[in-house]
């Protein structure tokens, strides 16, 4: 009973801060006496910490001493493994990032990708002078399907990764405890813990970059499915008639929807129309090279006609993707992330003129407000929320 009414002290203040003694008991219904010793307990313990000497209020009375979280007690590593760049940070508890690295993934790849993450872990560790006791472990996303409970990478592609034993391989770089899942599940997480889903339990979050995928949150809870795959938008079928017509995805082992919406597939589509038009400034440029989706971005945003009709053509593909998925889940908000939002403004308002002519109700879209960030800090949020990290200290008596 006693680590049980811990455990929800610190939880009360962590979510109220700040906030007295008196308030916490209002809250969470455990006696005034209870919760002063379990208080004191949790100061020394430093995940506590008060502010404010108790002096006379302009009504006589004295104020109440404030209590807070203490976000530097303990510190998380979040790392999300791209099939282009992997990006690390160390944070504190609430999220702050304190330091990152990042690398390329292809150069490390096949010569220790973990190893390379564990010298960037050492090194962040050592330029802000903290020790690696104080570090409560570390949160993965991957771009595939992930069986997180056993810590393997089913399958991805983009990291040519099959039944990746990724958790036990870690442990080899890895002292402290490490989860791993889906990276657009982790971003759903931080979007939801510190960006554009806060307050909401029922988060579609979609990631259009190369491949599109999407973290799925009800109710408060990650749905991952029955094996892992839950959120897997690239598949969807968009156009049926297309498929009939010998369809090859962007990427062997690529769904639909990511060949016709993706980056990689908007900028396959422009290189084509632009090839088909040799009055088009980019004709020749087009002949001996592969245009990039950035690049039918940057054109449309000049009022490139064969741009604009390129990206039109696959927000509508998108924004078919958007409804479906809307229909059977009815989130709260749809957040779009990936390297595509970055050009939300070309996209949102097809898309979202769509989402309304076709879905029955209202619905909040957003672009995510964590950027680039969203998916390391949704790694740290995954581990937090996986792990029971700081609970799990608690109960087992390991205080600072």
């Amino acid at each position: 009973m006693k680590y049980m009414n811990k455990k929800r002290i610190l939880l009360c203040i962590q979510e109220f801060a700040p906030i007295s003694r008196a308030e916490i008991a209002a809250k969470i219904n455990i006696s005034k006496p209870t919760v002063s010793m379990l208080v004191e307990e949790l100061i020394r313990e430093n995940w506590v910490y008060e502010k404010g000497s108790g002096e006379s209020s302009s009504q006589g009375g004295r104020r109440p001493i404030q209590l807070y979280f203490n976000e530097k007690a303990m510190f998380i590593l979040g790392t999300d493994i791209g099939g282009t760049k992997v990006h690390t940070i160390l944070s504190d508890l609430n999220g702050s990032i304190i330091g990152e690295k990042s690398f390329h993934t292809a150069e490390f790849l096949k010569s220790g990708l973990l190893e390379k993450i564990a010298e960037d872990v050492d090194s962040m560790l050592m330029d802000k002078n903290i020790n690696r006791d104080s570090i409560l472990g570390l949160g993965a996303g991957v771009p595939g399907i992930t069986d997180s409970k056993r810590g393997i990478v089913l399958e991805a592609p983009s990291l040519d990764w099959v039944n990746y034993p990724f958790i036990e391989e870690a442990k080899r770089y890895f002292e402290f405890p490490v989860v791993v899942d889906n990276d657009v599940n982790a971003a759903a997480l931080g979007e939801q813990w510190l960006g554009a889903a806060r307050d909401k339990k029922n988060v579609l979050f979609i990631a259009v970059g190369t491949g599109i995928g999407s973290g799925i949150i009800i109710n408060n809870q990650l749905y991952r499915g029955a094996f892992g795959a839950a959120g897997e938008m690239g598949y969807m079928v968009t156009d049926r008639q297309d498929v009939k017509r010998d369809f090859k995805p962007v990427f062997q082992h690529y769904g639909y929807l990511e060949s016709v919406a993706g980056g990689k597939s908007i900028g396959e589509a422009f290189t084509r129309s632009v090839r088909n038009d040799p009055g088009h400034p980019l004709y020749m440029e087009a002949l001996s090279s592969e245009l990039t989706g950035e690049m039918a971005f940057l054109c449309a945003a000049k009022g490139d006609g064969t741009a604009k009709k390129v990206i039109g053509e696959a927000t509508e593909h998108l924004a078919f993707g958007v409804i479906n998925a809307a229909s059977l889940l009815n989130p709260e908000i749809i957040i779009l992330g990936g390297g595509v939002s970055k050009s939300s403004n070309q996209i949102l308002p097809k898309l979202c003129e769509m989402v309304k002519q076709y879905l029955p109700g209202s619905l909040e879209i957003q672009t995510t407000k964590l950027g680039n960030h969203a998916g390391v800090l949704g790694a740290v949020s995954l581990f937090l929320r996986e792990h029971k990290s700081i609970l799990t200290h608690i109960e087992e008596g390991d205080f600072l």
